[in-house]
């Protein structure tokens, strides 16, 4: 996935259809030993909403001045899954406000991270999250922000108020949270193992919005 991240920055470019990057993540990932997976693209101009979408609603042409969101969920070649997304822009910098909440969500992940030692309550972590973010003037998350991975895309435990599993040493999880509102989307995705003091990060992408 790192990998795939990597290409997706030399490959996106204006005149492109955001299933062209779509299809762009999918060749890298196969090529690499991925036999099935979620990508989802969205583009659209800086200064708007411009979250991760499913494949349906990926026909729109990037411009220059656009953010391009890509999520990139598949599963290696041992057939687990991690995750990893990636904000881009095209021919422009971030503004202020998509720096702003991508800083937000960044920080958010460090905080959660942190806090995923082995007997945390994944009613705890969500409340955490939901402060954060909200404190800072952002909407409570719409979805869990984290959950656990495998040979399914999504296992338990799920990081929601109504999930009795608690975090233990060795469990992989995907740490998702997203910066909305303010007329802003911002997320920030990584695979991480549970260790005996926190999470630990197991992607080598830079936390950080990549300028193509």
């Amino acid at each position: 996935q790192d990998g795939c991240i990597e290409h997706l920055t030399k490959t996106i470019k204006p005149g492109m259809r955001d299933l062209d990057v779509y299809a762009e993540a999918h060749y890298y990932c196969s090529k690499h030993g991925s036999q099935r997976g979620l990508v989802m693209v969205c583009s659209g101009p800086l200064g708007t909403v411009v979250p991760i979408v499913p494949f349906g609603l990926q026909n729109r042409v990037i411009r220059a001045g656009d953010q391009v969101s890509v999520l990139v969920e598949v599963s290696g070649p041992s057939g687990y899954y991690t995750e990893v997304m990636k904000i881009f822009t095209v021919d422009a910098e971030p503004t202020p406000a998509l720096q702003e909440a991508f800083t937000v969500s960044r920080e958010c992940q460090d905080v959660i991270a942190a806090s995923m030692v082995p007997g945390a309550d994944p009613g705890e972590l969500w409340n955490q999250a939901v402060t954060f973010l909200t404190e800072r003037g952002y909407e409570i998350p719409g979805r869990s922000y984290a959950h656990g991975q495998g040979l399914s895309l999504v296992e338990r435990p799920n990081i929601r108020v109504d999930e009795p599993w608690k975090i233990d040493e060795g469990m992989n999880i995907a740490i998702h949270p997203a910066a909305a509102g303010k007329g802003v989307w911002a997320g920030v995705t990584d695979g991480y193992i549970i260790g005996k003091n926190g999470a630990e990060r197991i992607h080598k992408t830079p936390r950080e919005i990549v300028r193509v």
